[in-house]
């Protein structure tokens, strides 16, 4: 049995961040003839929610980078690795050193969650946290208030690209840890940062699934560095042309560009697949 495991923007989305009709009609076939598929992404389930409804996603599903997996039957979280206080402590100190406010996520008992951070410092903070909690049913709260106990999955901020590259190389510097970044919707000075754990990934959570689910091959498609793991952890890996050249050199072969919806017309090749 194989499972095909997609990333989401840059791969299975178009540049609307949409799903396509023609995508949709090819997610249709895969389930007719009972290939088994899901998703892997750096987005939040929230974050992903109004673009999966609506479409068949019956599978357990890899939020976050795989720091979060989703089981839509029990309607439940688990989470893979977390950070340590110890952790924690280095990458808000990383931050703050930079000048830039670290937004620390936790996973709740009630499933929900709770963002911490200290005084905001910039007015793109203050519009971030402003809007974090209207795709996202998330609790904010400040630093101070967080416990040593809490489940801290991951660590996001946005600041100047100069501050969070500091950020990153400080923080990839430690053993347990893994970050991202890259360019912010607010323009080309601005960088989003992510951190989380080094066992919290996609390749783990695509691992894990196919442990549980009784998966002989994966197969996957991804188009950025944090879909790495992910490709070394599958049997075939396939990357878009609009794919970095780090994840195209790595991968099994690359095929279409995500916009002109190169995944689902490459799946239709290789699984034979014809509509009615």
């Amino acid at each position: 049995m194989e499972l095909v495991v997609f990333d989401l923007d840059g791969t299975l989305l178009n540049r609307a961040s949409e799903i396509s009709d023609y995508t949709s009609e090819t997610l249709k076939l895969l389930s007719k003839h009972e290939i088994a598929y899901t998703v892997a992404t750096g987005r939040t389930l929230h974050g992903a929610r109004a673009i999966l409804d609506g479409h068949h996603f019956p599978l357990p599903q890899a939020y976050k980078n795989g720091v979060m997996i989703w089981n839509p039957d029990t309607r439940r979280f688990s989470s893979g690795a977390t950070l340590t206080p110890a952790e924690l402590d280095n990458v808000v100190r990383a931050c703050m050193t930079a000048g830039v406010t670290p937004f620390v996520f936790t996973l709740d008992e009630d499933e929900e969650s709770t963002v911490y951070h200290p005084p905001l410092l910039t007015d793109i903070e203050r519009d971030l946290i402003r809007n974090i909690g209207v795709e996202e049913p998330v609790r904010v709260r400040a630093l101070d208030e967080l416990s040593s106990a809490a489940t801290v999955t991951h660590v996001n901020a946005i600041g100047a690209s100069a501050a969070i590259r500091s950020v990153l190389d400080s923080v990839n510097e430690e053993a347990h840890l893994v970050a991202y970044s890259g360019i912010a919707l607010e323009g080309a000075e601005w960088r989003w940062l992510d951190v989380h754990h080094s066992d919290a990934s996609k390749g783990g959570a695509i691992e894990l699934m196919k442990s549980l689910l009784g998966f002989e091959r994966v197969i996957c498609f991804g188009d950025s560095d944090n879909d790495l793991s992910m490709f070394e952890a599958a049997d075939e890996s396939y990357a878009p042309a609009n794919a970095n050249d780090r994840i195209k050199s790595v991968a099994t072969a690359v095929i279409g560009h995500h916009d002109d919806e190169g995944i689902a017309r490459f799946l239709r090749q290789r699984f034979a697949l014809e509509a009615d």
